[in-house]
């Protein structure tokens, strides 16, 4: 069992989840309509959770601490994934659960969603223990599970909750990023109206 308190750990947890959860929706029928739709809306959580706890607390952090160029650059690249991902999970919820159509953009889904988490895996996290003290992964880890653990509590109060944290917190990203441009509304996801930046 992965250590919850360790930054990498988490997330590498919180990648396994959602691989799961994709492979189960992937081995989904066009008859199995509402485990469809269940299984969706779990992954739509978990994602919202994951992405929001990296770029809020892990990204801004391991963008501070690595100073090589390419290091950077994985950064800006795991933030406009996320944006990706963004842009297809409502298409997925739009389509018909029992059609051939929603097989087809959940199988998309997966395989953005796994390239993000291999290439995480492989690159950014590997980069992020040589940047980082092992104290450091930890103190990192504890927040980034009391930030889950909020948004999970959040989520299961009602969505305002997360969709104004998620919101207030990208639009403080992006403006820290240089970035002043809003992304087009997504009402369509949990926590976030727009796809302002914050910090997959």
């Amino acid at each position: 069992m992965p250590n919850r308190t360790d930054a990498i750990s988490l997330l590498k947890a919180d990648h396994e989840k959602v691989r799961g959860l994709l492979s189960q929706l992937e081995k989904s029928t066009e008859r199995s309509a509402a485990k469809r739709e269940t299984l969706l809306a779990q992954l739509e959580t978990e994602i919202l959770v994951h992405t929001t706890i990296e770029e809020e607390i892990f990204y801004p952090a391991y963008r501070e601490a690595v100073s090589k160029k390419e290091d950077r650059k994985l950064y800006q690249e795991a933030i406009e994934e996320h944006h990706v991902v963004d842009l297809v999970m409502p298409e997925v919820k739009e389509a018909d659960p029992s059609s051939e159509i929603f097989a087809a953009k959940a199988k998309v889904l997966k395989e953005l969603i796994e390239h993000h988490a291999e290439e995480e895996e492989k690159e950014m996290f590997k980069r992020a223990k040589k940047a980082f003290e092992a104290e450091e992964l930890k103190e990192l880890g504890e927040r980034m599970l009391a930030r889950k653990e909020e948004l999970m509590e959040e989520m299961e109060g009602g969505q305002a909750g997360a969709r104004k944290s998620r919101q207030g917190g990208r639009g403080k990203q992006r403006m820290a990023n240089g970035h002043d441009q809003h992304m087009p509304p997504r009402s369509t996801r949990r926590g976030g109206a727009s796809r302002e930046q914050t910090a997959h």
